[in-house]
């Protein structure tokens, strides 16, 4: 039914053209071209799409961190090329989603593993492949995409704080551990760094 109304709507707009189509035989398309001439023909003007499709159920915030989560996990196994080089906040995220986590965990388990790829991996432009950097953050932070890099991490932590996934002491811990000391600057230096 979905080939006909296609065709219908194919052929109407088309003045019915017949074009040959690699994927329709010739046959197909002209049978289904004369189908649409017929008085018996469903227009597009007789479907009600909106209330013909059953509503999409509404994803809860839950359900959207944990889609995340499986997401990135995915992403990541994907991504690495010497999986002996996964770092343990993948297996970490892993096994909280294993264990059905609750979200305030899962969001810290993401977090961490977005810090982790970002500050161990390089990224592939074309294929996206991560292998281990040897990138040495503390003598090039006067590279703007380094500040970037890390402005963008801090953000992020902030963000999902501000949402409630995140208390404010975790943060404070995640950011000092995982990104302050990769810098080798103060906390205070560190903010100024970032404009704050």
């Amino acid at each position: 039914m979905a080939l006909v109304v296609f065709l219908y709507w194919f052929f109407a707009v088309e003045g019915f053209t017949v074009r040959h189509n690699r994927h329709f035989p010739t046959s197909i398309v002209v049978a289904a071209a004369a189908n649409t001439r017929s008085s018996s023909c469903l227009g597009m003007s007789d479907f009600d799409f909106p209330s013909a499709m059953p509503e999409k159920p509404e994803t809860t915030l839950d359900e959207k961190l944990n889609q995340s989560a499986d997401d990135f996990i995915l992403n990541m196994d994907d991504a690495i090329v010497d999986k002996s080089t996964a770092p343990p906040e993948l297996e970490a995220l892993r096994e909280a989603r294993k264990a059905n986590a609750p979200p305030s965990e899962i969001s810290i388990k993401i977090y961490e593993l977005m810090i982790e790829r970002a500050m161990r991996f390089d990224a592939d432009p074309d294929t996206g492949a991560l292998t281990p950097t040897g990138f040495d953050i503390p003598n090039n932070l006067e590279i703007p995409e380094v500040k970037e890099e890390f402005s963008h991490l801090y953000s992020y932590g902030m963000m999902i704080m501000d949402k409630g996934l995140l208390e404010a002491e975790v943060l404070k811990e995640i950011v000092i551990e995982r990104l302050i000391k990769r810098t080798g600057l103060t906390p205070e230096e560190f903010d100024k760094w970032l404009g704050y």
